[in-house]
């Protein structure tokens, strides 16, 4: 088990491996502590580079002195998540595609047909964001709404993948928002308009490798708003499970290492509430997304500047 995230160091994006002493910044680490061994410092190396580079991670780390020692050139390598200035733990993947109406309960909720196949879309790299970021609302909206969503983070290659070999792709996962400018993605059939914000895709606040998390459609999935709670369900209530998911896209398109896959959202989202009970996003509301194993991400919501 790793749980892996990424931060900013000024004009750097470091690689950060959370354990219970803090999180050890991987490149202040390999200075002070380097190793004949070559270790990546970026997720995207680590991704891509499969097994071989996760488990060499996983060796210097494990072979690395007690780092909650007092001392200078271990205070360097030791990070507080509360001093950490969040990124995207995904940092650059080559595609972000969703699933729509993929849990039962908020289909119906939406009144929409329960989908025979899965609804796919997409988001852009401009709709990242990290954990305790501040999302802007777009002065073009007045209807932005929450989605808990589990993310699948691509590991491998994946073309042509029957369903039972699917999970064996899969590198790890993390908690999305799949924020909805509801009044935008309605204007036309195509939901696009109203998914691709800046901002629009927050995920983290890490990536919990794959082995730790056993079948994803097992999971304790909830969202907060102002500490109240909205959405509170299973991930085994998907319609289409994360081993159809991939499996269904890889007959489709070639996924990459990185690729991110948001896999829908339960009920309990403001669309969903009777006409006369919707409250949209608005700025100073505070959103958290839990999911069982995963942990919290966390965002505030501010006007346009």
């Amino acid at each position: 088990m790793m749980e892996l995230l990424s931060f900013r160091q000024g004009e750097e994006v470091r690689l950060g491996v959370r354990t219970p002493q803090g999180v050890i910044d991987v490149a202040a680490a390999l200075q002070h502590y380097p190793t004949d061994r070559p270790v990546a410092t970026d997720m995207m190396a680590i991704i891509r580079g499969g097994e071989p580079s996760l488990n060499a991670l996983r060796t210097y780390i494990a072979a690395l002195p007690e780092l909650a020692a007092k001392g200078e050139e271990a205070s360097a390598c030791l990070k507080s998540e509360a001093d950490l200035q969040w990124e995207s733990p995904v940092t650059s993947p080559q595609k972000i595609i969703c699933v729509g109406l993929n849990y039962r309960r908020h289909a119906e909720e939406t009144g929409s047909p329960i989908p025979q196949t899965p609804i796919l879309f997409n988001k852009f790299n401009n709709a990242l964001t990290g954990h305790q970021a501040s999302i802007a609302i777009p002065r073009a909206t007045s209807k932005l709404d929450y989605e808990a969503e589990l993310a699948i983070v691509i590991g491998r290659q994946a073309r042509n993948v029957g369903r039972e070999d699917a999970l064996d792709y899969v590198f790890g996962y993390t908690i999305a928002n799949d924020l909805s400018a509801r009044d935008l993605q309605m204007r036309t059939s195509q939901w696009m308009l109203g998914k691709i914000s800046d901002g629009f895709a927050p995920l983290g606040p890490w990536i919990v490798t794959a082995d730790a998390v056993g079948d994803p459609n097992t999971l304790a999935i909830q969202t907060f708003v102002n500490d109240e709670l909205r959405q509170n369900s299973n991930t085994a209530d998907m319609i289409f499970h994360c081993d159809e998911i991939i499996s269904y896209l890889s007959h489709h398109l070639t996924l990459e290492p990185g690729d991110v896959l948001l896999t829908g959202t339960p009920e309990g989202v403001v669309l969903g509430y009777p006409e006369d009970r919707q409250v949209y996003l608005q700025p100073g509301d505070e959103v958290k997304v839990r999911i069982e194993k995963l942990g919290e991400l966390h965002n505030r919501f501010v006007g346009e500047a």
